[in-house]
């Protein structure tokens, strides 16, 4: 499974974007999936998770009632919807993947991922 993660940009703090993560198949319909961030000198955090049933959802409470993650089968595609951007957000982005039977789980552990996208950078101006 190929990802390719897109859609990051220059914006001012208040504002929005939204990102993109695609995949080289139908790989969402059994992967769970996630968004994760990496600014200079830190760690890759955990941004928002996904079941591949999108029943099931997870966000860091940095981004809470922010950003929301859905889905496009038919597309094959994976959003990450961000407002109320702010300067703290200002990192890479990666979107990743993993098989996941049940349709119910999400993970939030970096390392629970197999597949992952190159990186999307979103830069947020005070």
């Amino acid at each position: 499974v190929q990802l390719q993660a897109s859609g990051g940009g220059l914006v001012q703090a208040g504002g929005s974007l939204r990102l993109s993560c695609v995949a080289s198949r139908r790989a969402f319909s059994n992967h769970a999936v996630a968004w994760f961030r990496q600014a200079p000198g830190k760690e890759r955090e955990i941004v928002a998770a996904r079941s591949w049933s999108g029943r099931n959802t997870y966000f860091a409470d940095t981004v809470k009632g922010r950003f929301t993650i859905s889905g496009d089968g038919t597309k094959n595609t994976v959003y990450l919807q961000m407002n109320s951007l702010k300067p703290e957000d200002t990192a890479v982005y990666y979107c990743a993947a993993r098989h996941d039977v049940s349709g119910r789980r999400y993970y939030t552990d970096r390392m629970e991922y197999s597949y992952w996208g190159q990186g999307t950078q979103v830069t947020v101006s005070s």
